[in-house]
C-alpha cells in the first residue's frame, strides 16, 4: 500500500460524488446450495456487477478474523495495524457520549448465564431496548464510583450498552471478558500492561457488584465487557483525502466509527429504506457517503441464513433509488464475512463491486462471491479500496512528473 500521506499529498476536491454501500457481514461461504448473494434474488446488484469491476478485499491479512472497528477503518483507507480503535470508544462515541482523553471505555452485552455462571446467551436473547434501559438505570443507581473512579453507564441498542470509567490513574489495556463460547464462564479482565493494574481491580470490583444487582433479573442476570480502550488520535477524512463526508448507519458504533474519522452523522430511522431516504435527502450536501446496512451480519451471527437472504434482497430492490442520484462511483461490499453456518466473523474475503464511468469493465456479469474471485480488481487489501474509489471518481492527481 502507498504511503497514506503520498494518497494525502495527490488528493483533490472536486464535485464528483462516491456512496460506499457497506452491507455488514456479507461474505459466506457456500454449504450446497450457495451463498447467500449466491441464492439472492439481486437483479440489480447484478446489474451493477455487469457494468463495473468485481474482486475480493481482505480487511487486515489473508487468514486473520477482523473485527467490525479495523475492518472498517481499513475500508476507509486507514492502516488497521497503525490505528487500533476500541470497541469502547466506537460504541461511546456512536451515542454522542463526550469522552475526556483519560477515560475507559468498554461495550457491554447483558447476557444470561446458569446457577453455575457459566453463560447460556451471550446476548440475552437480544432483549429489547427498553429493558436495557431499565437495567441501565439499575445498575447506574446503585454504582456511581468505585475506588474514586467515576462509573458511567448508558444504553446502546437491544442488549449493548456502554461502561466508562473515568478517574486518576486508569488504562486501558485489560483483557475482554467476553468467552466468545457457551458453556463457560466470563473471562478475567486481566491487566495486559502493568500500568492497567489498578483499572483491572476497579473493572473486577465493578463486575462483582454488577452481577449482584442483577441476580434476580431473567434474561438478562450478567454481562460481557468488549474493547477496552480510549479515545485515538486520527485524522479526519477530509484532511486525508479532501473529502467532505457523511456517514448513514442505524447502530451506534459504526455512527461512532464515522464519527472518529470525521464523518457527518446523519439522522436516520432503523430500516434500509430509511437510510436511502436519508441519502436522498442530503444527496447535494456531501461528496463521500457511508451507508451501513447491518442486518447482514446479524442474521449470519444468529446462523440464520434466509434472513440473510432477505436483507441482501432488500437492499437490492432500493438500488434504483440510488441510481436516479447518479453518483459517479458506487462500490458495494461488506466490512469482513460472517458465514451463516460459522455463526461469527470469518477470515473469509469479503465480496467487492466499484461501477463507475471511468472503470475497466471485466467479463463478470453477476455479483457473488464466485464472480467477484475472477473478477478484474483480483484481490487486494481492503486498505487499497479508498484509493481506488477517489482514482474512479477523478480525485487523485499524478504521481511525479
Amino acid at each position: 500500500m502507498i504511503p497514506q500521506e503520498i494518497i494525502q499529498s495527490l488528493s483533490v476536491s472536486t464535485p464528483s460524488k462516491i456512496v460506499l454501500l457497506v452491507l455488514d457481514g456479507l461474505g459466506d461461504i457456500s454449504t450446497g446450495e450457495g451463498t447467500p448473494l449466491e441464492v439472492a434474488d439481486s437483479p440489480n446488484l447484478d446489474r451493477l456487477a455487469a457494468e463495473g469491476i468485481l474482486g475480493r478485499t481482505d480487511p487486515i491479512s489473508p487468514g486473520i478474523t477482523p473485527g467490525s472497528g479495523p475492518a472498517h477503518i481499513s475500508l476507509f483507507g486507514y492502516d488497521p495495524i497503525r490505528y487500533q480503535i476500541g470497541r469502547g470508544v466506537l460504541e461511546a462515541t456512536g451515542i454522542n457520549m463526550s469522552l475526556t482523553p483519560s477515560d475507559v471505555c468498554t461495550r457491554g452485552n447483558f447476557a444470561s448465564m446458569d446457577e453455575k455462571n457459566l453463560i447460556t446467551d451471550r446476548r440475552a436473547g437480544r432483549i429489547p431496548t427498553e429493558e436495557n434501559r431499565r437495567l441501565i438505570d439499575l445498575l447506574s443507581k446503585e454504582i456511581k464510583e468505585i475506588d474514586g473512579v467515576e462509573v458511567i453507564l448508558e444504553t446502546v441498542k437491544e442488549h449493548r450498552f456502554v461502561a466508562v470509567f473515568r478517574g486518576e490513574g486508569i488504562d486501558g489495556r485489560l483483557a475482554e471478558t467476553d468467552p466468545q463460547a457457551l458453556g463457560v464462564k466470563s473471562l478475567d479482565p486481566a491487566p495486559l500492561d502493568p500500568a492497567a493494574e489498578f483499572t483491572s481491580s476497579v473493572v473486577r470490583k465493578f463486575i462483582d457488584r454488577a452481577n449482584r444487582v442483577l441476580a434476580g433479573e431473567r434474561p438478562a442476570n450478567t454481562f460481557l465487557l468488549r474493547g477496552f480502550s480510549k479515545l485515538p488520535d486520527i485524522p479526519s477524512l477530509e484532511d486525508l483525502y479532501r473529502l467532505k463526508p457523511a456517514a448513514i448507519a442505524a447502530y451506534p458504533m459504526y455512527r461512532g466509527l464515522a464519527a472518529l474519522v470525521g464523518m457527518e452523522i446523519l439522522k436516520t430511522g432503523d430500516s434500509i429504506a430509511d437510510e436511502f431516504a436519508t441519502l436522498e435527502e442530503n444527496w447535494s450536501l456531501f461528496d463521500f457517503f457511508f451507508v451501513h446496512i447491518k442486518k447482514t451480519d446479524s442474521y449470519g451471527e444468529d446462523g440464520n441464513f434466509p434472513k440473510k437472504v432477505e436483507i441482501i434482497e432488500e437492499t437490492d430492490r432500493l438500488i434504483p433509488r440510488l441510481l436516479a442520484l447518479k453518483p459517479d462511483v458506487i462500490a458495494v461490499t461488506g466490512d469482513h464475512s460472517t458465514p451463516a453456518v460459522l455463526k461469527g466473523h470469518s477470515w473469509h474475503p469479503n465480496p467487492l463491486l466499484i461501477r463507475a464511468a471511468t472503470v475497466r469493465r471485466d467479463a463478470c456479469s453477476s455479483f457473488s462471491e464466485a464472480e467477484c474471485q475472477r473478477g478484474g480488481l483480483g484481490r487486494l487489501p481492503a486498505l487499497e479500496v479508498m484509493p481506488l474509489l477517489l482514482a474512479h471518481a477523478l480525485k487523485l492527481e499524478k504521481f511525479g512528473a
